[in-house]
């Protein structure tokens, strides 16, 4: 923990240094303009998920065909993020927003008005589009206006918006699909986005220009090795993974053009991103920390809604419920690191801390049965939420404090293609796990079931009560099922506890950023 000495010289920066790179002359109804544009995008990435058997049937789609309105806008988000800075620095940052934002509204109609799978799928990539540049922007110009003692605050205000909407996503998703019609999942966007429109124009500032070349190699290895990952990740599962060519094509270009990109950025005279960022040894852990986050976050988040309504027969507002402590936790504890990083703490023990907790509130749910109760779910659910939020703003706060301000809109979008990568990784590896193990679950639970396994059913005469015994079997069958998948749900929660664990260690390998921040005074 840093001393006094080091908390008071970051408490009290100097006076000339602490002032906001970027000026605005309503700065709070800035702040909300900026938050509901990144709460709109962060609630998309979730809140269509439910409604996709809904899509399916008013469309006339497929099941393994519907899945591409998520899988578009999965792989257009991470194919434009990259091109945030270039793209900013080009037409302007405040241009690049206000436009990302009235298209992202823009987008959201045209996919409530979709008449058609084809027609979805090329708005929803559209909507993916639009919406990547508004995450890294909204962080940017966040920081930018706000004054350098002050960073760890809006961070935590940030970050709240980018924890809640995944968790928000599907409740809300579920009452408008139920209530309404799945078409206002998308509508529900116009409000919001119109508002935060309202205010980008009248408040956002003017950010310097830069003009700098295109790296159109680094561009297209990249989007072809993201666009690869991603269509490995999302089709794996139904095309049974390494048994079928397609997904070996998806991942050898991954493999090859990623390590292209790797050779193209450390040698290219005008590469995508600034090799400086790479060179910040606070940055580069805070991008691995966020590969963690979208692991752990969106892959529990994932894997919860389905497991409370099949195993435990909630509905989509119970499960809505039950899950919303989580996101209590995240406002409480991101309140308690803004103020501890503003007192100057090392953010270090904050970010090991953050992990371990999470890390418990894991070894809770890997602990779950099916007699578990909505207590101890709201209690592993709000430490959770706790242990995240503690990792958060520090990990901000750390990867941002060195960087000058004309990286940061790089920066930013690179933290955010981490988490997405992350949780894309994270949903994919965890469901590929939870499947195999209710097999094996179920193949091991199965063969207990015997007439010597001292039940009070003896299954190796009961077909003799032929249509009432097929019945028995079945329900016995059904039971059996439950089992091996609260069996492979524990098996996936002891997997990410044990990521959680191992992640803790590597916070101290990080800079003091009381130490940086006297530094750069």
């Amino acid at each position: 923990m840093a001393s006094r000495a080091a908390g008071a010289a970051a408490e009290i920066p100097h006076s000339g240094d602490d002032e906001a790179h970027l000026h605005t002359d309503n700065y709070w109804l800035l702040i909300v303009g900026i938050m509901l544009a990144s709460l709109l995008q962060m609630l998309d990435t979730t809140i269509a998920n439910v409604a996709i058997p809904h899509m399916q049937a008013s469309l006339g789609a497929t099941i393994d065909s519907v899945a591409w309105v998520l899988t578009s806008y999965i792989i257009a988000s991470a194919v434009a993020l990259p091109i945030t800075g270039w793209l900013a620095d080009q037409i302007g940052a405040r241009r690049l927003f206000i436009a990302s934002v009235a298209g992202f509204i823009m987008t959201s109609m045209l996919c409530g008005m979709a008449q058609n799978l084809e027609e979805m799928v090329v708005f929803r990539a559209l909507q993916g589009i639009t919406g990547a540049f508004i995450a890294p922007l909204s962080q940017a110009f966040m920081l930018d206006s706000t004054k350098p003692s002050r960073h760890a605050q809006v961070m935590a205000v940030w970050g709240l918006g980018i924890m809640l909407g995944p968790i928000l996503g599907p409740v809300l998703g579920g009452w408008l699909t139920e209530s309404a019609n799945w078409r206002w999942v998308f509508y529900v966007n116009l409000p919001i986005g119109i508002i935060s429109l309202a205010i980008l124009i009248a408040f956002l500032p003017h950010r310097e220009q830069a003009r700098r070349r295109f790296d159109m190699s680094g561009f297209i290895l990249l989007a072809i090795a993201l666009t690869s990952l991603q269509l490995m990740l999302d089709r794996g599962g139904q095309l049974d993974w390494f048994d079928s060519a397609e997904i070996w094509a998806y991942a050898l270009l991954t493999l090859c053009t990623g390590w292209m990109v790797v050779v193209h950025l450390a040698t290219a005279d005008n590469p995508l991103f600034n090799r400086t960022l790479f060179a910040d040894r606070n940055f580069v852990f805070s991008l691995m920390f966020m590969v963690v986050i979208g692991v752990v976050m969106f892959a529990v988040m994932a894997l919860l809604p389905p497991m409370l309504q099949n195993l435990f027969g909630y509905g989509v507002i119970d499960t809505g419920m039950v899950l919303m402590p989580r996101g209590v936790g995240v406002l409480i504890s991101m309140q308690i690191s803004a103020l501890l990083m503003r007192k100057g703490f090392d953010a270090r023990p904050i970010v090991a801390s953050g992990f371990v907790i999470s890390a418990f509130s894991l070894w809770q749910m890997a602990h779950w049965s099916l007699a578990v109760d909505q207590f101890d779910i709201t209690v592993s659910g709000l430490l959770q939420g706790l242990g995240m939020g503690l990792v958060f703003i520090p990990l901000q706060v750390s990867g941002f404090a060195t960087l000058p301000a004309r990286l940061r809109t790089d920066g930013s979008s690179l933290f955010n293609l981490a988490r997405s990568i992350g949780a894309s990784a994270g949903i994919s590896l965890m469901i590929v796990l939870l499947g195999r193990n209710i097999q094996i679950g179920h193949g091991d639970l199965a063969s207990h079931v015997t007439a010597a396994s001292g039940s009070m059913i003896d299954v190796s005469t009961i077909d003799r009560f032929q249509s009432l015994g097929d019945f028995v079997l079945g329900a016995i069958d059904l039971e059996v099922n439950r089992q091996a998948a609260m069996i492979a749900y524990s098996n996936d929660f002891w997997v990410m506890m044990w990521v959680t664990i191992a992640a803790a260690p590597f916070a101290f390998l990080m800079r003091n950023h009381a130490a940086g921040a006297s530094r750069r005074s």
